[in-house]
């Protein structure tokens, strides 16, 4: 039922379709942000599977218009640390950036 729900959602981002590409690239990014940067480890919490919903679609955003790390890296930062008020971790944000953008070259190889 989740995975459904998550599809019907990844469908109409931001009020319009998903192309087949940005669908995958939009499930990489929810994947990315709860499995790899997770920043207050839930990932192993099967309750906590949404925990990082409502970040990921403004970074599927910043994934879309942006080809360096740095404006991605900034805002996981900001969510960690502002938002949730934690310690900052910036080489863990730009690695996670770096992810997301080698995820994205990939996804569009492929479908290209």
């Amino acid at each position: 039922m989740i995975y459904r729900n998550f599809l019907i959602i990844v469908r109409s981002v931001m009020g319009r379709k998903l192309s087949p590409p940005d669908e995958e690239l939009y499930r990489r990014v929810d994947e990315v942000l709860h499995y790899i940067w997770d920043p207050i480890g839930v990932s192993g919490v099967p309750m906590a599977r949404d925990e990082y919903d409502s970040y990921f679609p403004h970074v599927f955003s910043l994934l879309k218009t942006n080809v360096k790390p740095e404006p991605i890296a900034e805002y996981l930062f900001e969510v960690s640390t502002d938002r949730m008020g934690l310690k900052e971790n910036r080489k863990k944000d730009l690695e996670v950036a770096e992810i997301l953008l080698e995820w994205k070259e990939t996804i569009y190889a492929k479908h290209s």
